[in-house]
């Protein structure tokens, strides 16, 4: 049995829907009935205007009677019907609110910064006697010199797990570069007993380097604690210059000037040593590079930006003459790759939207920035469509490119170069310079070349350390040395292995390897054990057939020796050298990481039958592969990125957010990736930092 309610608000829709004049007179009446009913039990007469669930809704003709009916029920019950708000007071509310809800949730996140900041001030802790080995506190001597060994650490005994740690496999790494650091993160912390080596106690993040020295980062933002990057792995750090490598005894010679000013000498030994050291720039034999700039650590980029504000504060001086302001305000870069390029944009940037805001005005007309390049083009190692757009942005610029030019000799207030002209001709040429940046190649470090001295034939690479295709330095014993980064190259010889392995395979079934001759099965076997060996060279081996077609020359079938000599050296001259780059580095250092994780535990469980020729790497883990991920430049308020086989784009303030978003993504910790954040946004606000200390 319907309610009141339910019966009233059925007989008003029944008169909606029938449209009956005579019907309002009742329903006027019942509305009154129940509106005393309602007040004698102090009920709201609003609760008659909420239907039931059983009332389907009116058409939009049927609410004509209806809305009169509530305003009538209004009239009675003495409310006054509601006003709605105008959209302007629902938009201040709505506001209002956001905003609010805004300000409360900083000022919480403000109270638990403080709360946990709190907790971060640490009373002074007793921690007692600390047990230190004596073998730590006097090392003995040995080795070919006779120097203190380090065969013990200072805090090896200060816990259970690290006196157990100092048991395990020696892992010595010399630098604290990015194939250091990405080998020290993928390296599983229970597995070996890690020391890290290096005279600079920081990693830095070289690709940022060039917007270091004009302020647009600062220095504090690029570095990263090298113990931080240790603490994971329980791992130690020895600041000192490593000298040399006694293969035989196992032994790092290192290097450190102590605090009485005197170079002391010592000796870490190891089971398995990774040199990182990077490499050094390479002069050309130029005269007179004492007058140049470097960048290649942090206090070449602090160096440089003190010259650079020295520069412009002197050419403000009324005592300066023109032509000497003209000379000051020249600024030169030798080298036309990514450094270079990036070095000359970043520099124009702050000259062009800095220094006009705080400077004269006087010296953005004097201001002039050369870029001197060896090669038809820059970026020559880029696509040559984002190359000539490179140059057709610094000419917008003006910013002058000189290229087919080499520089002959730098004096302090200029620098001697020679260019060819178009029709072949040499012409010298001198350019007034107040600062130039030395950017032209890399070479070997000092240590890298004791060693290629060292291990003679096996090492033929004037630029770098030669390796297999495992990254171990050729002329070592198999896995005990390993060398990744710019300090290294991996040597493709396939020819040269290969023909071993046929020579052995001919000796082992009693032929001559001269009267060997492989069918297309046996080709195809011998092309996987490249593949395998050799995992640069797969591109090279797609299509089998025609290549076996190709250099079949008597048509006999088969592939004879000399043939398939022919046939691997060819694949050999196609194989290009691995670039010098921050990303092979990080890539090499990732694949070392996870293949001494394997070797920790995979080898204890290998057969002889499973070690062929004494390879334990190669019977645990694959060879290194390279992937090529794209290259990246910033070139003044726009950027390139080469992805390589012909694809890439360039672009304009969204293409720097690219570039940026790429490197902000490779930073090593959270740290250095809040910095550079707020680095950036300092620059959009301030500006560049213009304070040179």
């Amino acid at each position: 049995m319907p309610t009141q309610p339910d019966a009233v608000v059925g007989l008003v829709l029944q008169v909606a829907r029938t449209r009956r004049p005579d019907a309002s007179k009742n329903i006027f009446a019942s509305l009154r009935a129940y509106h005393r009913f309602n007040i004698s039990r102090n009920r709201p007469f609003s609760s008659l205007l909420r239907p039931p669930p059983s009332i389907r809704p009116l058409k939009p003709k049927q609410n004509q009677l209806l809305v009169i009916s509530n305003q009538y029920a209004r009239t009675l019950s003495g409310q006054p019907l509601p006003q709605r708000r105008s959209a302007f007071l629902n938009f201040a509310y709505r506001s209002a609110a956001i905003l609010g809800t805004g300000v409360g949730f900083v000022a919480v996140l403000f109270a638990a910064f403080f709360l946990y900041d709190s907790t971060t001030y640490k009373e002074s802790v007793d921690f007692g006697d600390c047990h230190v080995s004596a073998v730590a506190l006097d090392p003995r001597r040995g080795g070919p010199k006779n120097l203190p060994i380090i065969e013990a650490l200072l805090d090896d005994d200060e816990s259970e797990n690290s006196m157990e740690e100092k048991y395990k496999p020696r892992l010595v790494i010399l630098g604290s570069g990015w194939g250091s650091v990405a080998l020290l993160k993928q390296l599983n912390p229970d597995d070996y007993h890690v020391t890290v080596i290096s005279p600079k106690n920081y990693f830095l993040f070289t690709p940022m380097l060039p917007s270091a020295t004009v302020g647009t980062l600062e220095f504090r933002s690029l570095v990263e604690p090298i113990r931080r990057v240790l603490s994971r792995v329980h791992g130690h750090y020895l600041r000192g210059t490593a000298e040399d490598v006694e293969f035989s005894h196992k032994l790092v010679e290192v290097s450190q000037i102590n605090a009485q000013g005197k170079e002391v000498r010592f000796y870490v030994p190891y089971d398995k040593l990774v040199i990182g050291v990077g490499s050094s720039s390479n002069t050309h034999g130029v005269k007179g590079l004492e007058n140049c700039h470097f960048l290649k650590d942090i206090n070449d980029a602090r160096k440089i930006r003190n010259q650079v504000m020295r520069n412009v504060e002197l050419a403000c001086l009324p005592t300066t003459e023109d032509s000497e302001r003209r000379r000051l305000l020249s600024f030169v870069v030798s080298g036309g790759g990514p450094t270079g390029v990036e070095f000359a944009a970043e520099l124009f940037d702050l000259l062009n939207e800095d220094l006009t805001r705080n400077f004269p005005r006087l010296l953005r007309n004097e201001i002039s920035v050369h870029i001197i390049q060896s090669r038809s083009h820059i970026l020559n190692t880029y696509d040559e469509a984002l190359s000539k757009y490179a140059e057709e942005r610094f000419a917008r610029d003006q910013v002058e490119v000189l290229t087919n030019s080499r520089v002959k000799e730098v004096k302090p207030d200029k620098i001697i170069f020679t260019q060819k002209a178009e029709d072949g001709s040499v012409i010298t040429k001198e350019l007034p310079m107040g600062f130039c940046l030395w950017s032209t190649g890399v070479s070997q470090a000092e240590i890298c070349q004791r060693i290629a001295a060292k291990l003679g034939p096996a090492q033929n690479n004037r630029h770098a350390l030669e390796t297999d295709t495992h990254l171990r330095l050729n002329g070592t014993p198999l896995g005990d040395v390993y060398a990744i980064g710019d300090c290294a190259t991996v040597q493709n010889n396939s020819a040269d292995n290969i023909i071993s392995f046929l020579r052995g395979l001919a000796f082992k079934h009693g032929k001559d390897p001269e009267t060997l001759e492989l069918t297309f099965s046996e080709w195809r076997n011998v092309a996987n054990a490249v593949k395998r060996k050799f995992p640069q060279a797969v591109s090279h081996l797609r299509r089998l057939d025609k290549l076996f077609e190709a250099f079949d020359k008597d048509q006999s079938g088969t592939l004879d020796f000399g043939e398939l000599r022919e046939l691997l050296k060819q694949i050999d001259s196609k194989l290009t050298s691995l670039p010098a780059t921050a990303q092979r580095a990080n890539q090499q250092g990732i694949y070392l990481g996870h293949k001494f994780n394997k070797l920790a535990h995979c080898t204890p469980g290998l057969t002889r039958n499973d070690i062929i020729n004494g390879d334990v790497d190669d019977a645990c883990y694959k060879a290194f592969e390279y992937h090529h991920l794209g290259s990246l430049a910033y070139i003044g308020n726009s950027a390139v990125f080469d992805l390589g086989s012909g694809w890439g784009f360039t672009g304009g303030v969204w293409a720097v957010y690219a570039w940026r978003s790429a490197y902000f993504a490779q930073s090593v910790g959270l740290r250095t990736k809040f910095l550079m954040m707020m680095d950036w946004l300092k620059r959009g606000l301030f500006g560049r930092d213009l304070v040179s200390f």
